[in-house]
């Protein structure tokens, strides 16, 4: 992802390619790990700007807006492992 805009960046943009110039940060494609850095404002930290910026095309992205996922995307000690859920197969060495 790298921060974009006009002048100031005021949008997150995706950047899966790691190609586009400009400060740059990682987030796990995850919706839950989306929501937790929203949840911490660790957009404009990681950016080193001042300000709300727009994730919405983050969203779109990772694939946050699916409600299927959202009763999912967090799993604790005594629940089933997220990887089993949906579908994913795990290596058991």
């Amino acid at each position: 992802m790298v921060a974009g805009g006009d002048g100031v960046p005021s949008v997150v943009v995706p950047d899966p390619r790691r190609r586009r110039p400009g400060r740059g940060a990682w987030l796990h494609p995850d919706p839950a790990c989306l929501r937790l850095a929203e949840r911490r404002r660790a957009f404009p930290r990681a950016f080193r700007v001042r300000g709300a910026l727009d994730a919405s095309a983050v969203h779109e992205h990772i694939g946050a807006g699916r409600p299927q996922h959202a009763a999912h995307d967090r799993t604790d000690a005594g629940s089933v492992p997220r990887q089993a859920i949906d579908g994913k197969q795990v290596d058991p060495s």
